[in-house]
């Protein structure tokens, strides 16, 4: 049989040919595989086991293959049979089938994946693994980990192996955030665009485990982020993975940590796994970061200089060549203050998206006018809910439909790429008014100015409501409300919040 285009493929490899031997003997042992099972099981390249096929006699049956049991025996000498590098929680898996079969499943019937966030899969055995593994490296029982980004599904999974963790997801997808709080664990849930900021709520955290975008720019927000929820003395643990064909884009990422000073505690190699991501082997490494005394200021730095452009595809991809939608003019609209990037012919004081978000604006504008990019519309409900003035007028492309519960607080009219929210009279009724008095604080905690309108509201019935009895009522109509304002709050907890109030404020008679 001729092995030329075999052996050429390793001679080429030298000593990275580990790789294909180990491809090739999974195509030599007799079992049925699909191209994504090789890829998968070696951590090579789509590109690089494509190019080993092309080299073997294949039989075929339906979209499995291996090499015929007759030519096996001509490649022997060429095959690796060593194991991959170790893996330092195999030992454990064998004691968790239920929790590997709850993975499965809670896996299976996640919210499906968004490219344009570069979602991709990882299996239900790597967030196993990694929830073993940070039990095995770090002391949990009182722990708080902040999963930044988690499409994955690791909170869940450390949360039924340790459910002693206080876990918080921060994540831009609100089916990801519901998700979550559907299944009833216990995992604190945040909203969050990472390039606009970090959730106040979501600080002085031990721990911080992200799978970000693999790009640079990707890689630098997402851990600067994490470190941002950190306490001094934590850790970041960090998934990326590069093909084994562009080791000048892994040196990228790893000077952009290196921009942040982080020293390298260990790094898995291989460590997770994933459905998809063939181009990189569907695999990638796990990396624990420790931050010095020098990566506060370089995170402080590097998110001074933060860019929308942050994933592999999409119209927010690093690579994206269309042009930003120039924005509709202002027309008769005449605001007090600008929000975001506007031209610099207007003479208005003016304020980024981030800085608007991240605290309640000094001054008191009547009149505010946001200039808003496609890449940013998920923060529109935030951006409303941000301030007191009487109207708003944002302006982009593509905005998407505010939520009703914002018709609490506004009068919404929408045109093409214009949106004009006025805010309403105070309203009458005492359930109205309690809910007015929430959304009018977006920056304050939920749960406070809730308490504080209640005993209002009690003591205009000509009773007395204390602040614990207050507190009582609130966190058994709204059990997630502790700690987190509504501008972090996801929209569907935002969304059941007219009813939780009128809970709330119903249960008053009986409590007074």
């Amino acid at each position: 049989m001729d092995r030329d285009g075999v052996e050429r493929l390793l001679a080429e490899a030298g000593t990275d040919s580990r790789r294909l031997r180990h491809a090739l003997a999974l195509l030599c042992e007799g079992r049925w595989r699909t191209l994504a099972d090789v890829v998968r099981e070696t951590a090579t390249s789509r590109r690089t086991i494509e190019a080993l096929l092309r080299e073997l006699p294949l039989e075929h049956t339906g979209d499995t293959f291996r090499v015929p049991l007759t030519d096996t025996a001509a490649y022997q000498d060429l095959l690796s049979l060593a194991p991959p590098p170790e893996d330092p929680v195999a030992h454990l898996l064998p004691h968790y089938p239920h929790v590997l079969d709850r993975l499965t499943t809670l896996i299976a019937e996640a919210p499906r994946a968004r490219h344009v966030l570069d979602h991709v899969s990882a299996t239900p055995e790597t967030v196993l693994r990694r929830a073993l593994l940070l039990g095995t490296r770090f002391w949990l029982p009182g722990a708080r980990l902040l999963c930044v980004g988690d499409h994955d599904l690791t909170s869940l999974a450390v949360k039924l192996i340790h459910p002693e963790t206080d876990v918080t997801v921060v994540d831009i997808d609100e089916r990801i955030l519901a998700y979550l709080d559907n299944q009833r664990l216990g995992v604190r849930t945040r909203w969050a665009d990472l390039r606009l900021g970090l959730p106040p709520s979501a600080r002085d955290h031990d721990l911080a485990l992200t799978d970000p975008p693999y790009t640079p720019e990707g890689i630098g927000l997402f851990v600067a982020r994490a470190v941002e929820g950190l306490r001094e003395e934590g850790r970041v643990l960090l998934a990326y993975g590069a093909s084994e064909r562009t080791p000048m884009l892994a040196f990228k990422v790893q000077q952009a940590l290196s921009d942040l000073n982080l020293a390298y505690e260990a790094i898995y190699p291989d460590f997770n796994r994933y459905f998809g991501a063939e181009a990189i082997g569907s695999a990638a490494d796990l990396y624990i970061l420790r931050p010095t005394s020098k990566t506060r200021p370089a995170v402080a730095s590097r998110l001074s200089r933060q860019t929308t452009a942050i994933y592999t595809q999409g119209p927010q991809s690093v690579e994206a060549t269309e042009p930003t939608p120039s924005l509709p003019g202002l027309g008769d609209f005449t605001p007090d203050l600008l929000v975001g990037d506007w031209p610099k012919d207007l003479t208005q004081p003016r304020v980024k998206l981030s800085t608007w978000l991240a605290k309640p604006y000094a001054a008191a504008p009547e009149r505010v006018a946001v200039a808003l990019p496609p890449a940013l519309t998920a923060a529109l409900p935030r951006l409303l809910l941000a301030t007191r003035a009487s109207h708003v007028r944002v302006l982009g492309p593509d905005l998407p439909p505010p939520p009703e519960v914002l018709s609490a607080v506004y009068q919404l009219t929408t045109a093409d790429g214009t949106l004009d929210a006025v805010r309403l009279p105070q309203p009458g009724g005492d359930a109205a008014s309690v809910l007015r008095r929430i959304l009018d604080n977006g920056h304050a905690k939920l749960a406070n100015t809730w308490r504080e309108a209640l005993i209002a509201v009690a003591r205009t019935q000509g009773s007395t409501l204390t602040k614990n009895e207050a507190r009582t009522l609130i966190r058994e109509a709204a059990p997630w409300s502790d700690d987190l304002t509504p501008l972090e709050t996801p929209l569907h907890h935002l969304s059941a919040l007219p009813q939780a109030v009128t809970t709330t404020v119903t249960a008053l008679t009986t409590t007074t």
